[in-house]
């Protein structure tokens, strides 16, 4: 199980306090997400499922929470010289939509490959994007070359503590909505919502198991928690484009390390058909990355037989292509019923 709350929580880059303070600034301006139930998942799988519902979170992803938390934590004189981040699409949109809210300045970092759905939202917000190459250009690299000619701050997308404290609020909020959990599992790409979310349900709950997914083609979070360090790889070619980040955060690795027990991975046709499923059982839209964490449960990746369930649907900027592939592929792929 995860390690209970207490001196090493206490230790680690944020706590409860810092998720609370962040749940605070978020009050009135973030949505409080519905948690979604099906008796035929529950049935299929033998567990309770409660699915955080973070697709119907602002800019359709649970990013808006950290993005909001780490603007808000900046001071005013900050501010005024404006925010620089890097993102594939969610945490762009995010940045975007929250610097906005504050009068902020905003440039963001994106892949010229990223869906067209996240670039035309981070636009509209008012932000300046400027492209990469994901395969070829360090986009970390490139934002802090932005940020250093314009006096701006960069605010990554996962390893920085506001951020981290502002996703946890994710977990807060489901704990708050469904007492007793026994299990909590999660997307993860560079660890800032795994992270945020375990320290929030270890503080508020005491020791769990918690579980994360990547995608099966990329091994970061896998081999980090493995070496005990952050391990850098290359940018995977899989159609869940939210976890294409070729690393783990440093401080979201501390946390993955003392309070996450595995993290598995999940091919794309299992997640493809777990899109699939969401539309056709619940009627909700889900991307690829945000549909992660219930594919690994519904294909059987996790025994939840017996447990109280919750699952981040952390995403639902979908594009129609990808979308058609999923429903045209149906859920052949979910093969796992329980016994």
């Amino acid at each position: 199980m995860g390690a209970c709350e207490g001196s090493v929580v206490a230790d680690l880059p944020i706590d409860a306090d810092d998720v609370a303070r962040a749940a605070s600034r978020l009050h009135g301006i973030a949505h409080r997400t519905p948690v979604l139930t099906s008796r035929l998942w529950d049935e299929a799988t033998g567990g309770r499922l409660f699915c955080k519902a973070e697709h119907l979170q602002r800019v359709g992803a649970f990013k808006f929470r950290g993005a909001y938390n780490a603007v808000a934590a900046l001071d005013a004189a900050t501010r005024r010289r404006g925010v620089v981040a890097f993102s594939s699409g969610n945490h762009a949109q995010a940045i975007a939509l929250a610097a906005a809210l504050h009068e902020v300045p905003a440039t963001l970092v994106m892949p010229t490959d990223a869906p067209d759905v996240k670039l035309r939202a981070t636009r509209r917000y008012g932000a300046e994007v400027v492209t990469y190459d994901r395969y070829g250009e360090d986009r970390a690299a490139i934002g802090a070359a932005l940020a250093e000619d314009r006096g701006a701050t960069v605010l990554p997308p996962f390893d920085h503590a506001e951020v981290m404290a502002g996703q946890g609020t994710v977990g807060r909020e489901l704990v708050q909505q469904v007492p007793d959990l026994d299990l909590l599992v999660v997307p993860v790409g560079g660890g800032g919502l795994l992270s945020g979310c375990a320290v929030a349900v270890t503080a508020a709950t005491g020791a769990l198991e918690i579980v994360g997914v990547e995608p099966a083609a990329r091994r970061a979070a896998r081999d980090a928690l493995a070496a005990g360090e952050v391990v850098e790889v290359d940018v995977p070619r899989t159609l869940l484009d939210g976890q294409q980040t070729t690393a783990v955060g440093h401080l979201p690795l501390a946390v993955l390390r003392s309070l996450v027990d595995r993290i598995i991975g999940v091919d794309d046709a299992t997640v493809l058909a777990a899109v699939a499923e969401l539309a056709a059982i619940t009627k909700q839209v889900v991307e690829p990355s945000g549909a992660s964490a219930l594919a690994a449960v519904l294909a059987g990746g996790i025994d939840v037989r017996g447990r109280r369930v919750g699952v981040v649907l952390s995403g639902g900027n979908i594009t129609p292509e990808v979308l058609h592939r999923a429903i045209a592929g149906g859920t052949r792929a979910l093969t796992h019923r329980a016994t």
